[in-house]
């Protein structure tokens, strides 16, 4: 796919200006180097770590987590939401102009590759920068979106990329840092975040373990996101699934489910009761702007 050249990141270390080695804007697995000398060599598998620092009290998914996201989103079942994602975001592009993605929490990164599949589509001259705090997942989301700049680094830290360099961030069941994101995105840029509706998963929720939504998530994200973001519009969307023993357990286990219960115990839970195949999944896809007051 066409690219812009990268989109100035910066320093997470001092905040200067950071770029590959050598200056060049798209060559794979360069050095990333600010002018204070820090330097971030890319991973084999294709990402830059970025996480400096003390860590973070934020609990990165495992190696197993990923694993089953991985195998449960590359089924499909989720396309649904994946392509309206992508519509949100094509929505705010001019054809023919460049345009930066950001996707923050990006996982194993299948909802970035519709996105950019359906931007490739609007535009050529596009550009993404993935973030997450999982190598695992980062290590899965660099094979899968290789023109995508991929980033191991905490959201709640000052992100690593330059004030007003973002046309569009998309946030999908990740932690919001509504002041950075509100620092990164252009005028006019939109913020696009999917949460949860009451009822999702309610099939499997109470065998698996899996935490129930609460009922006043929307007026807690608006609060979250407040003063820097108004709501634009929001998009309900149910998927109703037919899905197999392994694949409950994958779509359990790969959620917060899985920070304190393993896989087989999932399993097991799943297997023991009287769980039918039959799943709807429950999604908001709200569209923010920036504040009056921001811009």
């Amino acid at each position: 796919m066409p690219s812009s050249p990268r989109p100035p990141l910066r320093c997470p270390l001092c905040g200067a200006a950071l770029k590959p080695l050598g200056g060049a804007a798209d060559a794979a697995r360069l050095a990333l180097v600010c002018g204070s000398g820090h330097s971030f060599d890319a991973a084999k598998q294709g990402y830059y770590n970025l996480l400096v620092g003390k860590g973070t009290v934020f609990e990165s998914d495992t190696a197993e987590m990923v694993a089953a996201r991985y195998a449960f989103l590359d089924g499909g079942h989720y396309r649904p939401l994946a392509d309206a994602l992508a519509a949100a975001v094509v929505s705010g592009v001019t054809p023919g102009e460049a345009f930066t993605v950001l996707d923050s929490g990006t996982g194993t990164g299948h909802y970035l590759r519709v996105v950019l599949d359906a931007l490739q589509r609007t535009t050529n001259s596009c550009t993404a920068v993935a973030l997450d705090i999982s190598k695992f997942a980062l290590r899965r989301a660099a094979r899968l979106n290789p023109e995508a700049i991929s980033l191991a680094c905490d959201v709640w830290q000052p992100l690593p990329v330059a004030d007003a360099a973002i046309d569009a961030i998309t946030v999908i069941f990740a932690p919001r840092n509504a002041a950075e994101f509100a620092r990164v995105l252009r005028p006019g840029g939109r913020l696009v975040v999917v949460t949860p509706r009451a009822g999702h998963l309610a099939a499997i929720a109470v065998q698996a373990g899996m935490l129930s939504i609460e009922d006043d998530k929307d007026t807690r994200l608006a609060e979250s996101l407040s003063p820097h973001f108004v709501a634009e519009y929001t998009r309900d969307l149910d998927i109703q699934m037919m899905l197999t023993p392994s694949e409950l357990a994958d779509l359990a286990f790969m959620g917060p489910a899985g920070h304190h219960l393993d896989r087989l115990t999932i399993a097991a839970k799943i297997g023991s009761g009287d769980v039918s195949p039959q799943v709807e999944a429950r999604f908001r896809l709200t569209v923010f702007g920036l504040a009056p007051s921001t811009q």
